[in-house]
């Protein structure tokens, strides 16, 4: 149907109006039913915390991710493991075994400073897309919103292609207040200080992806999206929901 005026989506590869799935165990089966249907709709997928280690069938899953043209990467839980344990270089391996060619930086659960991070994508950046992930899981040490800015300003200069903002799939830390309210001070100053298209939020919750439908617009970056979400969350970017309604260009 096209007889409605919606709000317009961006299209094929996309560069911004990202949609991200976080993929916590889905069967080959399930995958593919998915994929069946959504694949248009979904840019990036998570093969969430660390689960890609010990995920069944990982190199089938990748394939049939990539055939649909959705990007497979892995969550910032397994890159921190192997940072933590001095693994980093059989991760690089793994990656390129797998041949899987974009890499989330992270510390949402070890403290690593900004100025190795830094690093560690200048010099991965040659070899790979680079995911740069900011602020903690752990609500005791939310950053300052001079923090966020000035990270994300290093983290994208440093060669990151987008930075994500922390959620969790719970949606209570990071970005958010531990009640799952969005903090305001914090979205403000990333809004008015940082190329939006550069920025994936984390938005696991309905009211959550609606507060940044309606704040930046319908082709606004968001990730740790349930697989099964995908369709309403595409219905709510097009004004289809009744949160949405009135969404203009």
């Amino acid at each position: 149907m096209n007889f409605l005026t919606l709000p317009k989506r961006t299209t094929g590869v996309r560069k911004f109006g990202i949609t991200s799935i976080i993929d916590l165990g889905l069967t080959i089966d399930q995958l593919t039913s998915i994929l069946k249907d959504y694949s248009e709709l979904i840019d990036f997928a998570k093969i969430g915390i660390g689960t890609a280690y010990i995920t069944p069938n990982l190199s089938e899953k990748i394939r049939l991710y990539q055939n649909h043209n959705v990007i497979p990467y892995f969550g910032g839980t397994l890159f921190e493991k192997c940072y933590h344990q001095n693994k980093l270089a059989e991760f690089v391996d793994f990656l390129h075994s797998q041949k899987v060619d974009w890499i989330e930086i992270s510390c949402g659960t070890i403290d690593i400073p900004l100025e190795e991070r830094i690093n560690i994508i200048k010099n991965l950046k040659h070899e790979f897309n680079v995911l740069a992930e900011v602020g903690s899981k752990d609500s005791n040490k939310a950053l300052s919103t001079e923090d966020w800015i000035n990270e994300m300003y290093s983290l994208l200069d440093a060669g990151s292609q987008y930075c994500i903002t922390e959620g969790r799939q719970s949606g209570t830390a990071g970005i958010y207040q531990t009640n799952g309210q969005v903090r305001m001070d914090v979205f403000q100053e990333l809004t008015s200080n940082v190329n939006i298209n550069r920025i994936i939020f984390e938005a696991p919750t309905a009211k959550q992806r609606m507060f940044f439908i309606n704040q930046i617009g319908a082709n606004v970056n968001l990730g740790n999206v349930k697989p099964e979400d995908v369709l309403i969350l595409e219905a709510e970017r097009c004004g289809l929901r009744s949160e949405t309604f009135f969404l203009e260009d």
